[in-house]
């Protein structure tokens, strides 16, 4: 069963609200204040989720999410702030940069709030069957890594190990392919809470808006918009699973025809933000032609969103070769191999060289990105993967930045 946090000064606040989500059969912890948090938070880590009331003596509800959230531990648990003001929007955002993801407002309403806690409480299920399934995927790959070292050490044992490598790379691509369709059906399985969200906020609005009092419109304003994300998240999910059910089907492929589609499709983004977009002729490739245009269409994107205020976006794409012993990260046996390039160059925001790796893990964002879900580069990573190439990033904060693909020569299409 899950466990709630639920922090509140008043006594018969903490009972309202474990009685009004008692029937779900979650587990809850309680604390009269702030600091008594903290102090159950330095013992206990698997909350689900946090309730906790903004307005508490000594220690409120804002600067104890902030303590809570200096922990690396605990930066998983989502908090929804309690309570009974109406906060403007610059408290508000105070809220939210404190690390909420959601307000109730007293007096609480049982069913919205039985609704809130039962999409996070979703959403920490198969989080953490996610994440099961990655570690497994880990685990995984630190055991073929280690059967590799122990190759090169023993000759003699290069048949028995090749038998071994075989079995763990069958079971390295079940483990990725139980990963990938998990991700799809839990992904496809959370549209429909969120649908039902949406459409029942619409039909409040459209059905008694002209009754509803105007900041209760604001706040189903705000609740569309928290839904709008959410649904970008999934859609974005859904779109990292299906590239691994897609059939290796290479062709060749004149790059330029797919660039000028995705430029098409952006136009109406790069107009409003006055961008431009200049690119060198582009070679003809072996590739997956829906896959090497949504990997463009994410790089075209990311660099748009970034950009800075005031300053038109300018977007150069550039191709050229490469050797492997001049890509950061590659294996040492693909050294001596020759990679076409394509580089995607930008005048953005940037950011800190020592984040070039982690900007293609799935669901990790930099501190400052709030506009992204964290699958946009996963998913390019993952495309060049399939072409058995490698994507990486040099960038400097204030000064744009610049994402190379690098796919293997060999697959060129001959004039």
């Amino acid at each position: 069963m899950q466990k709630i946090l639920l922090v509140d000064d008043r006594e018969d606040n903490l009972l309202s609200i474990a009685s009004i989500l008692e029937p779900d059969g979650y587990v809850f912890v309680k604390a009269n204040s702030g600091r008594q948090a903290l102090k159950i938070l330095l013992r206990e880590f698997d909350f689900a989720l946090i309730l906790m009331d903004v307005k508490m003596p000594n220690l409120n509800g804002f600067e104890t999410a902030t303590l809570i959230y200096e922990r690396e531990k605990l930066r998983h648990i989502p908090i929804i702030f309690i309570t009974a003001n109406n906060y403007g929007d610059e408290n508000i955002f105070q809220g939210y940069k404190a690390g909420a993801v959601d307000y109730i407002y007293k007096p609480i309403n049982a069913d919205l709030l039985r609704a809130k806690v039962s999409v996070f409480i979703d959403l920490y299920k198969k989080n953490h069957r996610l994440l099961a399934q990655e570690q497994k995927l880990r685990a995984a790959n630190e055991q073929l890594e280690k059967e590799i070292e122990e190759r090169k050490k023993s000759e003699a044992q290069v048949n028995e190990l090749n038998v071994q490598l075989m079995d763990n790379i069958e079971q390295l691509k079940s483990t990725n392919e139980e990963l990938d369709n998990f991700a799809y059906i839990a992904s496809h399985d959370l549209q429909e809470p969120l649908r039902k969200i949406r459409t029942f906020s619409d039909m409040l609005v459209k059905k008694y808006g002209e009754t509803i009092n105007p900041s209760a419109i604001d706040y189903l304003e705000k609740i569309d918009r928290s839904s709008k994300r959410m649904q970008q998240l999934i859609d974005d999910i859904l779109s990292f699973s299906r590239f691994s059910n897609n059939s290796d089907d290479f062709i060749p492929t004149d790059l330029n025809v797919l660039l000028d589609q995705v430029v098409s499709d952006l136009e109406l983004t790069i107009e409003e933000k006055s961008a431009q977009v200049r690119a060198t002729h582009l070679p003809t490739l072996q590739v997956v032609p829906a896959m090497i245009s949504q990997l463009f269409q994410n790089l075209l994107s990311n660099a748009l969103k970034f950009s800075r205020p005031g300053i038109p976006p300018v977007i150069d794409i550039s191709t050229g070769t490469i050797k492997g012993t001049n890509i950061p990260g590659i294996k040492p046996h693909l050294t001596q191999e020759e990679f076409n390039t394509i580089s995607f160059s930008d005048n953005g925001t940037g950011f800190e060289e020592k984040y070039a790796e982690m900007i293609f893990i799935i669901f990790k964002r930099l501190e400052n990105n709030k506009q992204g879900t964290g699958i946009g580069l996963a998913i390019c990573k993952k495309i060049v993967d399939k072409h058995h190439g490698y994507i990486y990033a040099t960038s400097s904060p204030g000064k744009g930045s610049k994402f190379t693909i690098a796919l293997p020569a060999e697959r060129e299409e001959a004039e």
